[in-house]
């Protein structure tokens, strides 16, 4: 038996999936959700096999939700979305469904997937590559998901001061304190704007806005004194990005 959830903030669109679902005895729903907090915490609870997703969801959406996903599912979309997503859903998704979608298209996806699983059940998903991709998007810029405890924290990226390196995540430092984050150092620096974050050590990388001066240090390398009081250390390379991007 397959365990799969539904998550959608579209009853009607959960609905058409249950609807043709029933031509799939072998695959049972055991929740319903709409919105990717509830999402998330179903995921936790019930460890499915399978999930139904949303993209464009209210609180989190189905890309935000899934970073926080330790051991995330097989997914199969059930969206209408940007470019960026529909070159992560052809290359790692199980597959995607576009709204609105057919039955005899839904049969494909979902006969697809059962085909995956009965090759190979074990097969790590490759949610890791999908999130990388989509990343890419421009909607994925603007805030940070992260987990606390059992909350779901979302941070603007504007009210972000600068990120550490913190072995295999990156802590992210606002006026409400630091967070941790599972990405590298590498992601965040190709996906935020390199007009207002610059990587000044291979450790930091912070926001330009937030500098209130530089100060020599060892050698050739500086420290930045920022606003909060924080001092983060600055390479030489670093320090030739900040004055390109500062214009001095």
């Amino acid at each position: 038996m397959t365990r799969a959830l539904l998550i959608d903030d579209e009853p009607l669109a959960r609905m058409v999936v249950q609807e043709y679902l029933l031509d799939f005895p072998q695959i049972e729903v055991l929740q319903e959700c709409g919105d990717g907090f509830e999402g998330l915490k179903a995921i936790q609870q019930h460890k499915p096999d399978l999930v139904f997703l949303d993209v464009q969801m209210p609180k989190i959406n189905g890309f935000e939700m899934l970073e926080l996903v330790d051991d995330a599912p097989a997914v199969i979309f059930t969206t209408a979305f940007d470019e960026y997503a529909i070159k992560a859903f052809e290359a790692h998704a199980v597959d995607y469904l576009l709204k609105p979608f057919s039955k005899e298209r839904f049969t494909k996806a979902v006969e697809k997937y059962l085909s995956q699983a009965a090759i190979a059940p074990a097969a790590p998903k490759p949610t890791e590559n999908l999130l990388e991709t989509a990343s890419h998007s421009p909607q994925q810029h603007e805030r940070i998901v992260v987990k606390t405890g059992t909350k779901v924290k979302i941070i603007p990226v504007a009210d972000v001061l600068y990120l550490q390196a913190d072995d295999d995540y990156v802590s992210v430092f606002t006026h409400e304190g630091s967070f941790l984050k599972n990405k590298t150092m590498s992601f965040f620096e190709q996906t935020l704007d390199p007009r207002h974050f610059v990587r000044v050590h291979r450790s930091y990388i912070l926001s330009v806005q937030e500098i209130t001066r530089i100060d020599p240090y060892e050698k050739d390398s500086h420290l930045a004194i920022l606003k909060s009081g924080a001092k983060i250390p600055v390479s030489k390379t670093g320090y030739a990005k900040l004055k390109q991007v500062l214009g001095i």
